[in-house]
Formats: structure tokens, sequence, C-alpha cells
């Protein structure tokens, strides 16, 4: 992936669903900007588990860059995603709320910096510890491995939800959209690719998704 990207206990969390309120198209779903990329073609072979390539070992080292690219993205606009502008960790106004569940499993609401920062802090313990992501030979991946990492995507695509909802005029003044863009068509591509994203978890950014399919940018 470092070719494609190039920018200056148990968690958990449960999803509150309002009605929209507003009509107003949201940037990223706006020609040109919605079909900005830095990448030809779709993800396909990108994706494909390659060959004489263990699979918790392509799904381990694809995670680690798409929670460090994602990382970036955000410390690149963390500035504007303040406790006062974002209150709650939400997916467009009117849309989708994130409630956080901590290791006691109760639910509070926060604000999106802080939703995130449990979120960034909850997966770097996750790839820090030598019995979820093993790096050292003869250490096998955990049989709970794949229900670990469908449980990082769900976090990380509600990152790039609260992102494209609430600051993508940012990305947008920074020169950042095809990046970014390029960055979720693969984050999308290798989630269907795994089955590692419920339908229900993409339902705030499905309509970027349907146009990236309509590009055949998707796989």
């Amino acid at each position: 992936m470092s070719g494609f990207f190039n920018i200056s206990g148990k968690f958990g969390s449960k999803t509150k669903t309002k009605r929209s309120s507003s009509a107003v198209r949201p940037l990223f779903l706006c020609p040109p900007y919605c079909n900005n990329s830095i990448v030809k073609g779709n993800f396909k072979t990108i994706v494909q588990l390659p060959k004489y390539v263990d699979g918790n070992e392509w799904l381990a080292v694809n995670v680690f860059d798409f929670y460090n690219y994602i990382n970036m993205f955000y410390g690149s606009i963390s500035d504007f995603c303040t406790l006062r502008d974002c209150p709650t960790m939400s997916a467009g106004t009117g849309g989708f709320e994130y409630l956080w569940m901590d290791g006691q499993k109760k639910t509070s609401r926060v604000p999106a910096p802080q939703y995130i920062d449990f979120v960034m802090s909850w997966i770097q313990t996750l790839v820090n510890d030598e019995g979820t992501f093993p790096t050292k030979d003869g250490r096998e991946f955990p049989l709970t491995f794949q229900q670990t990492v469908r449980g990082i995507f769900k976090q990380l695509i509600r990152v790039f939800a609260h992102i494209y909802h609430s600051h993508y005029d940012k990305v947008l003044s920074l020169c950042q959209e095809g990046h970014f863009n390029s960055l979720f068509a693969h984050f999308v591509s290798f989630g269907r690719e795994f089955d590692l994203l419920d339908k229900k978890d993409i339902l705030p950014l499905q309509d970027l998704i349907d146009i990236m399919d309509g590009n055949g940018i998707l796989c």
C-alpha cells in the first residue's frame, strides 16, 4: 500500500440511527470530487491473497497498513475535529451516531475526537499484542483472529464515515481527496474480498460505494 498513499480488555460500540433531516448532497458525493482517485482500474489484483502467503498474515499486514493510513489522514484534519464542533461521533447531521462501549460493555456518548482516540488506542494495543498479532517464528494466530479483524474494520469504517460526512471540506482544502478516496476504495475492496464488513456498517457511505461501483474501482 505504501506506493499509493503519500501524505504530509475488549472494546466495541453501538450505533444509533436517526432520520436524516437534510436534503443537501454532501460534497463527497458530488462530481468531480467523488470521481477523484489516484488509482486506475480496480483493486482486485491488489487485495487478492498472493500465492504461498498465509491468509492470516495477509490480513494482519493489510490491517496494520489501513490503520496507519487512516490514522495519518485523521491526523491531517484533527485540528478541526474538536469537542465543540464534533460533540458526538456521528456520520452526517441527523444520520448515524456511534456510542462507545468500554471493557465492561457500558455504552456512552463521547465526542468524536475522544471516540477516535479510543479507537486508535484500542487498535494500537491489539497490534502490539503478540498473542493477537504474532510476529515471532512459531507463534500461531488465534482462532478468533478474523473476528478481531472484523471488529477493527467496523471501527475504522466509522472513522472514514465521520471524516467524509464532517470534514471532507478540509480533505478538499488539503488536496487529499484523490488519495483519501483511493484509500477508502482499497479498504472496501479488501473488506469485500475477505468478508470483513457488514451491510449495516457501510450504510453511512453506501451512496459513495455505489458511485465507486459504477466507476468500476471497487471489486
